[in-house]
């Protein structure tokens, strides 16, 4: 049983180098609590989607210490690493929607991988696509969606299985305000419900609808606050 006190996200000393090139991130610390909604700010090419691949486990760092939900990442076998990944939601820039699914399958991927019955998630599934303005394209595939519908059917894979992480990276990019807000309620309703949240943005409307904990990445080393993003 994993101490209740843990933090969710705990990165020590991380350093994260491609290659034999520079450090893209150099000595981050970042400690995230559980039930924490946290903003992630930085200007492009800062590497915020660096470090977020590192909370959810797509990369592995050049230095430091990654533990996750109390658990160093570095001393579990694969099938325990798996395991820790189901505890996890991902909203991506590239969507990673797979194309020969439905908007309706691609949502319930989760909960069918984790062995649950059609008819135990039929009415979530439904009322979430609802929620998120894709009630009518249930059956529309991937390649006939617009950039905005995929991103609101990644975010709705990402939540369905009601993670206690979820990690999202600039996931209002394309979507339009209105659609923009309800994302943003149902990222806070998911916060209340208990998930540590950790969100990659540029847009500051969407951290002034939050009162939340801010980290802005800069030059591979992370402060707390927007650092020049407000300024500017």
């Amino acid at each position: 049983m994993m101490p209740e006190t843990a933090p969710t996200i705990d990165l020590q000393r991380i350093g994260l180098r491609y290659g034999r090139g520079p450090e893209v991130l150099s000595g981050v610390d970042l400690r995230l609590a559980p039930g924490s909604f946290t903003f992630l700010t930085g200007a492009s090419g800062a590497g915020k989607s660096s470090l977020l691949k590192l909370c959810y486990l797509s990369l592995k760092p050049s230095r430091g210490l990654i533990n996750l939900f109390g658990q160093d990442v570095s001393t579990l076998k694969p099938s325990q690493l798996q395991v820790l990944r189901r505890r996890i939601g991902v909203v991506l820039q590239d969507f990673r929607l797979i194309d020969h699914l439905s908007v309706w399958e691609n949502v319930a991927l989760p909960l069918r991988v984790a062995g649950r019955a059609r008819a135990d998630y039929l009415t979530d599934v439904n009322e979430l696509l609802s929620w998120v303005g894709l009630g009518h394209r249930v059956d529309a595939l991937p390649p006939t969606l617009s950039g905005g519908e995929k991103q609101r059917c990644a975010i709705a894979r990402a939540i369905i299985a009601k993670p206690d992480l979820l990690i999202a990276d600039e996931p209002t990019g394309n979507v339009d305000p209105a659609i923009g807000a309800r994302l943003l309620r149902l990222f806070a309703e998911m916060n209340r419900m208990g998930a540590t949240v950790l969100i990659a943005t540029h847009d500051l409307g969407l951290i002034d609808e939050v009162s939340a904990r801010t980290v802005h990445l800069a030059d591979g080393k992370l402060g707390e606050g927007l650092g020049p993003l407000r300024a500017a």
